[in-house]
């Protein structure tokens, strides 16, 4: 059963004819009579008496017509939810972050996008790299901001948001303070307060000292920036960390890192080919236009 069948059948009811219905609903009558009749075969009974006077319903039709209202009614309302949420006008958007998003104001760009889409739902998770991933995966989230040393997963699609180095910061006592540029070498057997698994930062500090030969000595692990922070200005350990991060902490010293250099890109993602919601899109359009 068709939703047009359903309306050729209605417009029957209310106009009282083949022939004003059809001339309502603007199809020819051999059309509009063939439609009908394959209703009436699909429900497997008459659902007009026809006679060469008048056209009334049949008991079938009777019992066929509240449903086939609230059929269209429903229907309509359907499509009126599917235009409002493509207009914009209601919805919801999910959106995952790491932990640190360097230059990004990110609940400045959502009061401002809420100004603009009041209607729009957002919820934001706050999550490791690995987790954002799942999730966007498993299509809980719609964005995710994401960083990574190399090129995203195949099956994401992102556009980038900033790139900085990784710099190490240490106690302001520490052998190392107050040296502008630190190689990896210079770090082999100190004490390192880590981030937590799972995350970009970790990741690429792990692979890159085991590609050196590096001994690090992980006195702790946290899952906050905070706390990472609390505890190398408090002489624990010292820490790799992102760029704009490093330069905003005080009671730390800062140094590059050389032989090699660390640089990271922070890039807002969605499942290949891109976002279907029209909120996440109007929100990644908001976030970073497209250039």
């Amino acid at each position: 059963m068709e939703l047009r069948q359903v309306e050729h059948f209605l417009a029957v009811v209310e106009h009282g004819s083949f022939t004003a219905a059809a001339r309502a609903t603007r199809i020819v009558q051999s059309a509009l009579s063939t439609s009908i009749r394959n209703l009436e075969r699909e429900l497997g009974g008459a659902l007009f008496e026809r006679t060469t006077r008048r056209v009334t319903l049949s008991e079938a039709g009777r019992a066929f017509l509240p449903g086939a209202r609230r059929l269209l009614t429903e229907a309509g309302a359907a499509a009126n939810a599917v235009r409002a949420v493509a207009g914009l006008h209601r919805g919801r958007v999910a959106i995952g972050m790491i932990q640190w998003l360097g230059p990004v104001d990110l609940p400045a760009e959502l009061s401002r996008f809420h100004r603009d889409y009041p209607e729009i739902q957002i919820s934001v998770l706050n999550a490791p790299v690995s987790v954002l991933l799942d999730r966007l995966r498993d299509g809980e989230l719609d964005l995710a901001y994401l960083a990574a040393d190399g090129a995203l997963p195949d099956d994401t699609v992102g556009r980038t948001v900033f790139r900085e180095d990784l710099l190490l910061i240490t106690p302001p006592g520490h052998r190392l303070a107050g040296h502008p540029r630190v190689s990896w070498a210079e770090l082999d057997g100190e004490p390192f307060v880590d981030f937590a698994d799972g995350t970009a930062v970790t990741g690429i500090i792990r692979r890159l000292s085991t590609q050196l030969g590096l001994h690090r000595r992980v006195v702790g692990q946290v899952t906050q920036l905070d706390l990472q922070l609390d505890l190398v200005r408090n002489g624990l350990g010292v820490a790799i960390v992102q760029g704009t991060l490093a330069r905003s902490t005080h009671g730390v010293a800062v140094a590059e890192l050389a032989d090699p250099s660390i640089r990271w890109e922070v890039s807002l993602v969605s499942r290949a080919p891109g976002p279907v919601n029209p909120a996440a899109v109007a929100l990644l359009d908001h976030l970073v236009p497209a250039s």
